[in-house]
């Protein structure tokens, strides 16, 4: 609307109009001009930021699919310590913790996540260097010790919530709340799996329990459900996986044989009912496992000096079980299977299940690492040898870290979502690497501050996806694992 003057006479208003006409029509006809002239130059041509989602036949939903860029890792395993491991006693060196040590920390809270604070303490456990690049990593791990040459490290994570079921949530799918998909499930939903006769993303709980976020560290979400883990272990397979006694194996097979003709004839009745296809191709698999997850879970046929080097002979029957289900991963691995999700530590209990150390961190973490530090330092030197990690991505993480500073107790450290570590290796990854820094004390994030989101790019990217165009549409939104964050942290790229 044009802003008269009372002083124009009628003819000068409409001069003016004409003039403001004559200049509006100027500047629209240049700004459709110049539209069109970016046009033609592809300024809005469709982008690699453009929502992408596979095109999944619901027959087979598992059948491999082609990423988005050409990478080195076919497969990803993820290793997941629930509870919370101390990075300062384990994988972040900080010197000035010795010299303050028994000093109460200044600019501290009085109070933290579970209450009033002590004072600074000194790791736990005495660091060295190791391997060719000096890495200083502490002797709670001593056999994973000796493979830092073979990590990435990344110090300079830092998460928003500071609840274990919350952050485990975060971690595995990128939002505080239920109901989104994991990690995994995103993998699988993008690129298949290269093996049909198994799932395509299995996930392996703790001998003592499951972590306390339980099932939506592997669940679907919003995505299909052929997309959520397959939770078993290798004492616990999936159930009705034996024929009934007396059912010979070929039997079992011609039955199998005619149910499938009898599915194809079914599903040519509903042409284009993909619920249907989809519940046909999960039956069908659960049928094809019979065949192959017996065998795969029959770990007997493993030589003793592999059986030893996992622990699965140990006296500690808890180290026992999870030697046998870093063995198991392996074989899993081995076949072709797109996603293993391993974890250490089970479900809350006040800690004693898991790496929750808020009190007696010393007894915590040494019974935690006595179980953990020899078998999964046996799977990756195993895949080392084998070469499965030159296309394999291995994922270590845990959902935050500890502060430096002991609890009221004297003997607990308390959550530390202000910075962590975590750390990769194999596929695609600079071997011997560090990323980011907490600050001299190893309380806050203070160089190349690093997201969850930024880490679960990372990782996709790596896979061969971009995060920003993997996406489901659900609820009226875009949905991607990094939700509208994240960028790819380059530097640890090889």
């Amino acid at each position: 609307m044009l802003c008269m003057s009372p002083k124009l006479s009628p003819h000068g208003q409409r001069l003016l109009r004409r003039r403001d006409f004559m200049r509006g029509g100027i500047t629209t006809l240049g700004g459709i001009s110049l539209i069109d002239l970016l046009a033609k130059q592809g300024a809005f041509a469709k982008t690699e930021s453009q929502p992408w989602r596979p095109s999944i036949n619901p027959a087979r939903p598992f059948a491999p699919r082609q990423p988005h860029h050409d990478v080195k890792a076919e497969q990803m395993l993820i290793i997941f310590c629930a509870g919370a491991v101390s990075h300062l006693d384990s994988f972040d060196y900080k010197p000035e913790l010795y010299q303050h040590h028994g000093k109460m920390p200044p600019n501290a809270p009085k109070v933290t996540f579970q209450g009033p604070i002590g004072n600074l303490a000194k790791p736990f456990w005495e660091f060295k260097p190791r391997g060719q690049s000096g890495k200083m990593v502490s002797d709670l791990f001593p056999n994973l010790a000796e493979m830092t040459d073979d990590m990435c490290f990344i110090h300079s994570l830092h998460a928003p919530n500071a609840a274990h079921t919350q952050a485990e949530n975060f971690m595995s799918t990128g939002h505080t709340f239920e109901g989104y998909p994991s990690l995994g499930a995103w993998s699988t939903y993008a690129l298949g799996t290269g093996n049909e006769q198994l799932p395509s993303f299995v996930a392996m709980a703790d001998p003592r329990g499951r972590p306390q976020a339980g099932f939506n560290n592997w669940g679907s979400g919003f995505l299909p459900a052929s997309f959520q883990g397959t939770a078993f272990s290798a004492d616990s397979p999936p159930a009705n996986l034996t024929p009934p006694k007396g059912v010979s194996p070929q039997s079992n097979g011609k039955a199998r044989s005619l149910l499938e003709s009898l599915n194809a004839q079914h599903a040519q009745r509903f042409p284009g009912d993909t619920d249907l296809a989809a519940r046909i191709a999960s039956f069908e698999l659960a049928g094809r496992m019979q065949l192959s997850i017996p065998e795969l879970c029959d770990l007997s046929k493993e030589s003793v000096k592999t059986q030893e080097s996992y622990g699965t002979t140990s006296s500690n029957k808890v180290k026992a079980e999870y030697g046998r289900n870093c063995l198991l991963a392996r074989r899993l691995l081995e076949q072709g299977v797109r996603v293993v999700q391993l974890f250490n530590g089970g479900s809350g209990d006040g800690g004693r299940t898991n790496w929750d150390s808020h009190a007696d961190i010393v007894k915590n973490h040494g019974t935690h690492a006595e179980i953990f530090d020899q078998p999964t330092a046996a799977l990756l030197a195993d895949m080392k040898r084998r070469g499965m990690l030159e296309k394999t991505l291995v994922v270590w993480c845990t959902e935050f870290g500890r502060l430096p500073f002991m609890q009221a107790n004297g003997t607990g450290r308390d959550h530390n979502i202000e910075g962590f570590t975590a750390w990769m290796m194999g596929a695609g990854v600079k071997p011997g690497f560090s990323h980011g820094a907490t600050d001299e004390l190893g309380w806050k994030a203070a160089e190349n501050p690093a997201t969850v989101f930024d880490f679960n790019a990372t990782i996709l990217h790596l896979l061969g996806l971009d995060h920003e165009r993997l996406t489901y549409y659900h609820n009226g939104f875009e949905q991607r694992l990094t939700n509208v964050h994240g960028h790819v942290i380059s530097e640890m790229l090889s």
